[in-house]
């Protein structure tokens, strides 16, 4: 699925207005009834909820307006207030205003310069429809106090399209307290950018995406770098093997991981790798760690550093396909130069996590020197010290694209909607995993997924979204059978196997 900045919808509403063709009144309409039925399945019974609509004066109030005028014939009692501080609508608010008035049952209060609040309880709907994604400034005076009286109220919240208050993409100079806490969020038919952001999750709350049959020819004609992942699509690009296949046909793999007493890093890694399809696989430990690596993951060969405790010296990386570092490595000042070196001379894509991505924040010069196809996979710490200190999750999106443009590298930025990042300049954002995911040893788990794909042979796009995806399944699969506050991540690497086998 597209995600489309507010500007690129605008654009696909006039699309489809003229091409289907269809008048904008109808289109409105066609959003109304999808929200109204939404809002109906919902809270299905008509006398034990009341709904309260606040209805701005532009195409967000039409909706809300509409939608008022469709639950009342349904025997729903709406009451609705309409804001109209200035006198002027927009011509399909206007036409809903005297569509509604005129209709028995309906409780409508036209507001043009006194407001006097309803008493909300918690057994209230408010119906939010102030204003939609077409805002470019932050709410104040009167719009701001009524932000606030929705925000105090226990009532719950259903926004229609966007929470009031919100910008759909950067919301960096914007004022939250003016934005409106939404339990539900019935978006039309794109989510928004900023509905993927962590820091807006209290205003957006649980997010629906609703068909309101937007022109498919329009979507396709229609440029944006965002898009939503589709689990579904990921099957077509799983190569198939040969019943001749060996061993060698399915890629050397070098994983440099392990610091003394991060021994468990390696093993998650190694695991998963194994785990998703590799052919052989090496680890490149410190001596101390020698024993635990070949006694969990028998499977793997290692490599012993010449350093008792930390990496501090380059393997030979001409055997391999590629190379995976960083799972805890450590950050020592000889294990700093060990990568810097391994950087200067290696071929092979390599996939770059955790702390060897902290030692090239203390030498940003070094991300340029990644070979062709390579991956880094940092969380937003870790991309913070790569670009600076970002004042949001928009900030550092943006700054994070413009990072993968400039050194050609693929970034797999990690979070709820974990985005891959192209040196094209797309985003992808994957919509696998859960909450229960947020513990240590999964990212390393990740690289070791990620790693055995571009042994493999798959190019760094599809390896990158291929690892999210198959990694988030993974995660999934483990908090239906363990529930996600007793995951951890040696869980997810024991249901990559089911993931596999899913996705095929």
């Amino acid at each position: 699925m597209k995600i489309f900045p507010t500007s690129s919808i605008r654009q696909l509403d006039a699309y489809t207005i003229e091409h289907e063709p269809i008048d904008s009144w109808a289109l409105m309409e066609r959003a109304a009834q999808a929200v109204a039925q939404e809002i109906m399945s919902q809270w299905p019974d008509k006398n034990d909820t009341r709904f309260v609509v606040f209805a701005g004066p532009g195409n967000n109030g039409g909706d809300a307006l509409a939608v008022a005028r469709l639950l009342s014939a349904q025997g729903y009692k709406p009451v609705v207030y309409l804001f109209n501080t200035t006198g002027k609508l927009s011509p399909d608010c206007e036409a809903n205003r005297d569509l509604l008035v005129e209709i028995e049952g309906v409780e409508f209060h036209e507001v043009t310069n006194q407001f006097i609040p309803p008493q909300l309880t918690e057994d209230d709907v408010i119906i939010d429809g102030l204003f939609g994604s077409g805002l470019n400034k932050p709410l104040s005076g009167g719009f701001a106090s009524l932000v606030k009286f929705i925000n105090a109220s226990e009532a719950t919240v259903v926004s229609i399209d966007i929470p009031s208050g919100l910008m759909g993409e950067d919301n960096t100079a914007n004022v939250m307290d003016h934005v409106v806490k939404a339990d539900y969020t019935l978006t039309l038919q794109f989510p928004k950018l900023a509905f993927l952001f962590a820091e807006n999750e209290p205003y957006v709350g649980a997010w629906k995406v609703l068909d309101i049959g937007l022109s498919q020819e329009g979507i396709r004609q229609t440029y944006t770098p965002y898009e939503m992942g589709d689990a579904g699509k990921m099957r077509y690009q799983l190569k198939i093997r040969n019943r001749f296949s060996h061993k060698g046909d399915f890629g050397r793999a070098l994983l440099i991981a392990g610091q003394q007493g991060m021994a468990g890093a390696s093993v998650l890694a190694a695991r998963a790798c194994l785990r998703s399809g590799v052919g052989l696989l090496t680890v490149h430990v410190p001596l101390c760690n020698n024993t635990i690596v070949q006694s969990s993951v028998p499977e793997a060969m290692t490599s012993l550093d010449r350093n008792e405790f930390c990496f501090t010296e380059k393997p030979d990386l001409q055997p391999y396909q590629a190379v995976g570092i960083g799972p805890g490595l450590g950050q020592s000042e000889l294990t700093q130069r060990a990568l810097f070196d391994m950087l200067t001379h290696s071929s092979a894509p390599m996939v770059v996590d955790a702390d060897a991505l902290n030692l090239i924040g203390e030498s940003h010069s070094y991300l340029r020197r990644l070979p062709k196809g390579s991956i880094i996979t940092p969380h937003p710490g870790e991309m913070d010290r790569l670009v600076g200190k970002c004042r949001n999750s928009f900030e550092r999106l943006s700054k994070a694209m413009n990072l993968a443009q400039t050194c050609g590298m693929h970034i797999v930025l990690k979070g709820a909607y974990t985005a891959v990042i192209s040196p094209s300049g797309s985003c992808w954002f994957n919509v696998t995993g859960n909450p229960g995911m947020a513990t240590g040893g999964c990212g390393d788990v990740l690289t070791g997924v990620i790693l055995a794909l571009l042994a493999q042979g798959y190019d760094a796009d599809t390896a990158a979204k291929m690892g999210v995806c198959i990694h988030g399944i993974a995660g999934d699969l483990a908090a239906r059978d363990k529930g996600e506050i007793a995951l951890v991540a040696s869980d997810v690497v024991n249901y990559l196997h089911k993931a596999w086998k899913a996705l095929e």
